[in-house]
């Protein structure tokens, strides 16, 4: 029940087919859905014990005090939680909340119009933060640092900077790649926190949670079959707990068993190891045109019909993630992990005169 609402950036989407049922990020309709499901407290919020223990403390702090939290960045794949905790900031201390993204700040006075009209203690939520003009990301210093910023008014030899105090407030940024953040930008953040992929259990406590606020009557098997099959991600989690809620009460009796949940999954096509039609198309035609690898992207890309991006940017970084596959200087190479999996014997093994791989012998 903790995933992210806001728009993918471009690099995520790049070619990424709309309905995918394990996608990571969410579209305007489904956010509506999830709203509803979101925790509202760090005491609801499963998993991230780390970041939610010293958030806990950063928080508590803050109140302690009567002052503003420190600045906070939160970093990790999409659906992980990172807008659920900066609207749980937001209610832990009490304040309001305003949301935008660093693509729609593209000028400096963008930001400006932003940051001037913030109540005093308010949350600002920056998702894609990375994204922001660089104009506006000066300008940020600023603003984060002395609470002020300097308003150009003119033109030429004769702009004039105005200051402009603004109000404490608590700048929460998050981004799915923290590496392109400059670090004057990251050293002006108070806390950081890294969000981690789940691990199946942490994803069961999710899919029972939101099974109750749903009304959906669960076994503990079907939940561990969902979580087993959710790439180790909250929204993804959710998006299956109700494809599987759907065929529970059209095929079943309306209870989410591990064989309803495994029969309905199946129907969607994904599979035990939470691969889908697209993953698995770019397996197949590894291991059984091109003998495991290597084999160049573009290559590949048009053995499996898809763009190259989408290749790249949609279905190997989940590949890679799962040891099914490895980018190698000679190109894509299939893993032992990669052969097991779709049931198909290595060409060495069986004998053929199959490409040397870089984990064959």
């Amino acid at each position: 029940m903790n995933w992210d609402d806001t728009a993918p950036s471009a690099e995520e989407t790049a070619g990424a087919p709309a309905d995918r049922l394990v996608a990571a990020d969410a579209d305007g309709e489904e956010t509506a859905v999830e709203a509803a499901l979101r925790p509202k407290d760090l005491a609801e919020f499963v998993g991230q014990e780390r970041v939610r223990e010293q958030l806990d403390l950063v928080l508590k702090a803050a109140r302690a005090r009567g002052a503003t939290a420190d600045h906070v960045l939160l970093s990790g794949a999409p659906g992980l939680g990172k807008t659920t905790l900066s609207m749980i900031i937001a209610a832990e201390m009490g304040a309001p909340i305003r949301i935008t993204s660093g693509p729609a700040i593209q000028h400096a006075g963008d930001l400006a119009a932003i940051l001037s009209s913030l109540q005093e203690g308010e949350v600002l939520f920056l998702d894609e933060i990375h994204r922001m003009s660089r104009p506006a990301e000066e300008m940020l210093y600023m603003a984060m640092e002395d609470f002020r910023v300097d308003v150009i008014v003119g033109k030429g030899p004769g702009a004039t900077a105005i200051p402009l105090e603004l109000p404490p407030f608590t700048l929460v940024g998050a981004t799915t790649r923290a590496g392109l953040l400059p670090p004057p930008l990251r050293d002006r953040f108070g806390f950081t926190g890294h969000m981690e992929f789940y691990a199946p259990a942490e994803l069961e406590r999710v899919l029972h949670r939101s099974a109750g606020l749903l009304d959906v009557a669960i076994e503990t098997e079907g939940a561990a079959e969902i979580a087993g099959r959710s790439r180790g991600t909250p929204r993804i989690a959710n998006r299956l707990l109700r494809r599987v809620r759907d065929y529970a009460q059209v095929k079943a009796d309306g209870v989410i068993t591990r064989e309803v949940a495994a029969q309905a999954l199946g129907v969607y096509e994904v599979d035990a190891r939470g691969l889908d039609r697209l993953d698995r198309a770019v397996l197949t035609a590894l291991l059984k045109l091109f003998g495991g690898g290597p084999v160049g992207l573009s290559t590949l890309a048009v053995a499996v019909g898809e763009e190259r991006e989408t290749v790249e940017e949609v279905a190997e970084p989940f590949l890679v993630r799962e040891g099914l596959l490895a980018r190698t200087p000679r190109g894509r190479v299939a893993t032992p992990a990669a052969w097991a999996h779709l049931g198909l014997v290595p060409p060495q093994q069986a004998g053929g005169a199959g490409q040397p791989g870089l984990f064959g012998a």
